[in-house]
């Protein structure tokens, strides 16, 4: 078992640069069709988060290199990403990226209110009050959830089992979300969605890499990697700092906004066009997603497994929903996936799904994830009202 906290990220990073490099290895049309289903960063989610619960490393001994680390690098990737930003082309991208949220925002708080009436018999007396925090959770974050624990008097005992299901079932869900996020052309064809907005800026980004004729070089890779922690390491404690000043939104999310204003603003000079934000920040993101699957112990499945079936039926009636809305309204599935996430995992993993699709679509993950800290604590009051009435 590693305990050490060095050996701990040199093992994750080493494991998360294999798995990215099996598909230039095994090109033949199985392997093709295998990583077509199951691409690098959901094996990267899935072996992680099996090593993790074969006890290849122990979680408390590495806790404070992966609290010390998994941030830092979080906003260091979502500067670099952000430097290829174009908010004009993100504003033309228009009102369906609304309807996708509050589709994925009611049908959250829907999947709760059935679930819970259909289960609360088995979850015990008051379990809707841990339930109202957790949706508070999933319609926002955490700072959402403390505010409805507070409001409602949550015990500690109940709302353990609600940390549980939040750290299960959101695992195999933001899993699930980046294996479906690659299925977008089939998924839009289905829902008949007018993706033309999303692909021209895919488009154009690739014209624009493609126009630059630089080549890569080391010292770019040295100066974007160096400016992504720098930011990080200012951003910080600035977010911090606004934090104890305006606590409507807790530390991680301002200081998410001051990389991204940062990055935004950058992108619009010439340090915007340097060569090798893409690799640059690609690495990151496959770094962060290695961190974050490295926490997910699926052995405390067994001590609530009542509140696991909740929380996958919870999220099997959101998921259907949207689904529906998808068809109804002809969202395509980058809008449909990220809406669900700003909700459900918020500003630390929405900006992440957002990347592996498009680079220039990072700060819609974003924006919406902002959204849901707003609706979050009434939405998840409201719904743990709603819950009550069951008993």
């Amino acid at each position: 078992m590693i305990t050490d906290g060095f050996m701990y990220i040199a093992a994750l990073v080493f494991i998360a640069g294999v798995l990215v490099c099996l598909p230039k290895i095994f090109t033949g049309a199985t392997a093709k069709k295998i990583f077509n289903f199951a691409p690098p960063i959901v094996l990267i989610y899935l072996g992680l988060m099996i090593l993790c619960t074969c006890k290849l490393w122990d979680l408390e001994a590495t806790q404070a290199t992966y609290s010390s680390l998994k941030n830092p690098i979080l906003f260091a990737m979502l500067f670099v990403m952000l430097l290829r930003c174009d908010l004009k082309k993100i504003i033309k991208l228009g009102p369906k990226m609304l309807v996708g949220f509050f589709a994925a925002t009611f049908s959250i708080a829907f999947g709760f209110v059935a679930s819970y009436g259909i289960m609360h018999a088995f979850l015990g007396a008051g379990s809707w009050k841990a339930l109202g925090a957790l949706c508070g959770s999933w319609m926002g974050g955490g700072g959402n959830m403390l505010a409805i624990q507070a409001a409602l008097e949550v015990d500690e005992a109940t709302m353990a089992y609600a940390l549980v299901m939040d750290s299960i079932c959101a695992t195999f869900y933001v899993m699930f979300l980046l294996w479906a996020i690659g299925k977008n052309k089939a998924f839009n064809a289905w829902t008949k969605a007018d993706t033309k907005v999303i692909d021209e800026i895919g488009t154009s980004l690739a014209a624009e890499a493609k126009a630059n004729t630089k080549p890569l070089t080391w010292q770019n890779i040295t100066i974007l990697l160096g400016s992504g922690l720098l930011v990080s390491a200012l951003a910080t404690p600035i977010g911090a700092k606004i934090n104890s000043v305006i606590p409507f939104l807790d530390k991680t999310t301002w200081t998410v906004l001051v990389v991204t204003l940062l990055g935004v603003l950058l992108a619009l000079t010439p340090f915007g066009k340097l060569k090798g934000t893409e690799e640059v920040s690609n690495s990151m993101l496959y770094i962060v997603v290695a961190l974050i699957a490295s926490r997910a112990d699926l052995s405390g499945m067994g001590d609530a497994p009542i509140w696991l079936l909740c929380g996958f039926m919870i999220l099997a009636i959101h998921v259907a929903f949207m689904i529906l809305v998808a068809k109804l309204f002809h969202l395509d599935i980058f809008t449909c996936c990220v809406a669900s996430l700003a909700n459900v995992g918020g500003t630390a993993t929405a900006p992440v799904l957002a990347g592996t699709y498009s680079d220039a679509l990072v700060p819609v993950g974003i924006i919406m994830a902002l959204l849901g800290y707003v609706v979050g604590t009434i939405g998840g009051l409201g719904v743990a009202n709603l819950m009550s009435i069951f008993g």
